[in-house]
């Protein structure tokens, strides 16, 4: 059975829209509609005429997808594709929290990589592209914690100078970069430019050339002179980085254990996966209507301000 012509067939037959998120392996890059961040391909979903939401990411992708795109039935090849960041915050610990903490009177700003109940517990979302924008915009009065990633908090602090109560949450793939790799890459290849994820540990961010969310990666290096790069991030961001830019070298940053970081949760879809789930319209991702059209608030207020 060819995989790649029997999903395009379920595709048409199920009136779907297939979603891939960058670090999903090639051959689901290759396949899918589009190719992005979580927010920016739920939103391209809700232009679609699509009935069904097929979304190669994590979990928390199917939810956001799922908030902005509730009449549409959202499935995901794996439902077990989980996230160590939004694992990091659960609704119920951060809801505990907020509550003994209710004199501090936080204005929560969350990271898009959480759950939909930590959404529904925010007064709004922000994405790596957007958080220094959004931060910015918060009234200055109240206090500000940010969740879940401590990385890209610390990083937002940086650029806006406007303190911060961070969550102790990372992504455990990017704080497998450390200094010592980040040198070793240097030293192996001068001429190229490091560009690393905000979710990455402080010393990577110093040393890098740039830091920005995986979308205006792609826009940096194909507006750079420079012909080659090492890309600070799971290492499906490379795929698509060669592919919209090939007349430019894409080389992965090493980890001080392998040569690239790779997420067990993205890697967790296949294409076997994907036809079955568009086969079967399952597993499907179900968010009670009460709880999806608080979280759905916070995004909103993000999109408006962005």
């Amino acid at each position: 059975m060819n995989l790649f012509s029997e999903i395009q067939r379920l595709k048409k037959e199920r009136n779907a829209v297939i979603l891939a998120h960058n670090y999903q392996i090639p051959e689901i890059q290759e396949v899918a509609d589009y190719v992005g961040d979580s927010l920016g391909l739920s939103i391209q979903a809700a232009q679609t005429e699509a009935e069904v939401i097929a979304f190669c990411g994590v979990h928390f992708m199917g939810e956001t997808a799922k908030i902005i795109n509730p009449t549409k039935k959202v499935v995901l090849p794996d439902l077990n594709a989980g996230c160590s960041l939004s694992d990091s915050c659960p609704a119920p610990a951060l809801e505990k929290f907020l509550k003994e903490h209710a004199d501090k009177n936080y204005y929560v700003v969350s990271y898009i990589n959480c759950s939909a109940g930590v959404k529904a517990l925010s007064d709004v979302i922000c994405t790596s592209g957007n958080a220094v924008k959004i931060v910015s915009h918060v009234p200055k009065d109240r206090n500000i914690l940010f969740a879940p990633d401590q990385n890209l908090g610390a990083w937002v602090i940086e650029q806006t100078g406007r303190p911060m109560e961070l969550w102790k949450g990372n992504c455990y793939v990017h704080v497998e970069f450390t200094r010592d790799s980040i040198n070793r890459a240097r030293k192996e290849h001068p001429d190229a430019k490091v560009v690393a994820h905000p979710e990455c540990p402080h010393a990577v961010r110093l040393l890098a050339d740039e830091v920005c969310s995986t979308e205006k990666m792609v826009t940096y290096c194909k507006n750079s002179p420079a012909k080659a790069f090492v890309i600070v991030t799971e290492e499906g961001m490379l795929h698509r980085l060669r592919r919209e830019i090939p007349d430019k070298t894409f080389l992965p940053g090493p980890t001080d254990h392998c040569a690239c970081a790779e997420c067990r949760y993205m890697k967790m879809n296949t294409m076997e996966k994907l036809y079955r789930c568009l086969r079967d319209l399952s597993p499907e991702v179900v968010l009670e209507e009460e709880l999806r059209a608080r979280a759905e608030k916070p995004l909103r207020r993000m999109l408006e301000w962005s």
